[in-house]
């Protein structure tokens, strides 16, 4: 493909606006050429449309689009564009269910379009690091503890809460992307306990308890009601001592010394992601990992579902 890509940004919600437009303001692979939206007007002086069929009807010309819906609705979305010859960026998690995200899979295959399933988290500057001390290692124990404020992190989202939603998982699939990625050996889940608000569909936190094939026990706690400091942090003890990714992955130290991370922009989240996107589309592959959303379907369907106090904004 000869000059940037020309992409489409389809979901104008929060995480488009905050992370995906900066990244592809700063990458000369991409060129924002449309926005679509349910809702909201215009970026600019840039084409906007209300749904992709506008979009796919339209003389704007596109090579790409990025999908930043709700997961519950982006299926059809991403078939619509994968019909168009389109490549196509998924924001995580890359579907409601793993049967749609493998029917994508197959049809991106059969177009010969690059496919792009995008976990953010495994771009932290501190999780290839970490992925790299921990190969070898003999581990004995791993926490994994993800608590957010869900009224700060997710203001109004509605759709976190119903089915396909996602709830607590939403950020704590964040935490499985980076476990599957530096931990050596895969994991499965042995047993969870689900807290599901009365009035909602999808848990506001959740305990599982993970064992990989060498049979070291994983720990996960997910809240969505911390209020105060957060915890996004991956505590993995081995003989050699022990290794903290904190703050989301942004921070490494083992044996209590911080290790010095790559602060620069390649090595950022997002900017990291569609440098990958531009990589693959550039070798006419795909990229679809689905092994942390595996988990979370795993955690439902083996989990015990509690149900606790209702939510209210």
């Amino acid at each position: 493909m000869s000059g940037p890509i020309r992409l489409a940004l389809v979901g104008m919600g929060k995480i488009a606006r905050d992370q995906h437009l900066p990244a592809i303001a700063a990458d000369p692979h991409f060129e924002l050429v449309a926005t679509v939206s349910r809702h909201g007007g215009p970026e600019g002086d840039l084409p906007f449309f209300p749904d992709i069929h506008a979009l796919a009807a339209s003389d704007v010309a596109v090579d790409a689009v990025a999908l930043c819906t709700p997961p519950q609705v982006r299926r059809a979305i991403a078939e619509t564009a994968i019909a168009k010859g389109w490549h196509v960026f998924l924001e995580k998690p890359p579907g409601a269910t793993l049967a749609e995200v493998e029917s994508l899979r197959l049809a991106a295959e059969a177009r010969g379009i690059s496919l792009f399933a995008s976990w953010h988290s495994r771009y932290a500057p501190g999780v290839e690091p970490a992925r790299a001390w921990l190969a070898g290692k003999t581990l004995r124990g791993v926490t994994i503890t993800w608590r957010e404020d869900v009224r700060v992190w997710h203001p109004g989202q509605a759709w976190i809460w119903q089915p396909g939603g996602f709830g607590v998982f939403d950020p704590g699939i964040n935490a499985l992307s980076i476990a599957t990625h530096i931990l050596p050996r895969p994991f499965f889940v042995e047993e969870a306990e689900l807290d599901v608000p009365s009035n909602c569909a999808a848990p506001i936190a959740a305990r599982i308890a993970f064992r990989d094939t060498a049979d070291v026990p994983i720990a996960m706690d997910l809240d969505f009601r911390q209020e105060g400091p957060q915890s996004w942090d991956i505590v993995v003890e081995t003989e050699s001592g022990t290794l903290t990714l904190a703050k989301g992955g942004s921070e490494l130290s083992i044996g209590g010394g911080e290790i010095p991370v790559a602060e620069d922009a390649l090595h950022g989240e997002y900017p990291g992601l569609y440098a990958r996107f531009a990589e693959i589309v550039a070798a006419g592959v795909s990229d679809v990992d689905v092994a942390p959303l595996r988990h979370v379907a795993d955690a439902f369907l083996r989990g015990r579902h509690v149900s606790v106090d209702p939510f209210f904004e």
